[in-house]
């Protein structure tokens, strides 16, 4: 079973301050590039898997889709998803994505971010996905870059002439990784690259698009404050495909 660290009240109520809380998905720096994964949704629909505060349902609905799902295991986030109001073309479901069942080949794209490297088991996932998709349905998902997840003390550091630098260690030790961000306990686990592309391929899925997310260069004019990000990936954006079917 998944953490639910998001109804702790101490760490919910630090989240709540973050810009992508407050912002959406304008305050989220990856929401361009995840924007152009996610292609087209006019008339499609659209799951949501972590879904939060309901952003993306939103954002879906809005940009043309005929309907969308928003699934998280968070009382605290759907009821945030719920307080922004109502749609019937937008509904909500309380689930452990280590343990959902999702039905077969109901939607056209399957979105989650920042959300699988909370999961034990990505695998059982991905082929949940991979099944939910119509065929030639798209996956498009974020995660903490597996750079970001590996370090057993992951924090920036120091050299003695002070200049900053990202640990890594640990990095082809899979499993879970505890930290405190925003609280105590966090636990997130670690995934490897070659461990979430691998994943992908075994359930079916063909690989259409990858990102390894650091601040550009426009990036860095709006928020100089970024810099230290371009010394490691904080985020890792893949887009993914269902085969369709030959008969």
């Amino acid at each position: 079973m998944a953490q639910n660290i998001y109804d702790n009240q101490e760490f919910f109520n630090e989240y709540s301050k973050l810009a992508r809380s407050k912002k959406g998905l304008q305050g989220a720096p990856e929401w361009p590039y995840l924007r152009v994964m996610v292609q087209d949704i006019r008339d499609l629909t659209v799951l949501d898997l972590g879904c939060g505060f309901g952003w993306f349902c939103r954002w879906a609905k809005e940009a043309g889709a005929r309907r969308a799902h928003g699934i998280d295991i968070s009382q605290n986030m759907l009821s945030m998803a719920l307080a922004a109001g109502s749609d019937p073309a937008i509904t909500y479901e309380v689930a452990d994505l280590d343990q959902v069942n999702l039905p077969i080949e109901s939607f056209d794209v399957v979105y989650s971010s920042l959300t699988i490297h909370y999961l034990e088991d990505p695998r059982r996932l991905f082929g949940q996905v991979y099944n939910t998709l119509s065929p030639g349905g798209r996956f498009v998902f974020s995660v903490e870059h597996p750079i970001f997840t590996a370090p057993t003390d992951p924090s920036w550091k120091k050299t003695a002439n002070g200049e900053v630098f990202w640990p890594l260690d640990a990095y082809s030790q899979e499993g879970p990784r505890t930290t405190d961000w925003l609280a105590k306990g966090v636990r997130k686990y670690h995934t490897t690259l070659e461990t979430y592309l691998s994943l992908l391929l075994d359930a079916g899925f063909t690989l259409k698009s990858l990102k390894e997310w650091m601040p550009s260069d426009e990036d860095l004019r709006v928020h100089p404050e970024w810099v230290d990000e371009r010394h490691r990936p904080a985020f890792l954006l893949v887009a993914a495909q269902k085969v369709k079917s030959t008969e």
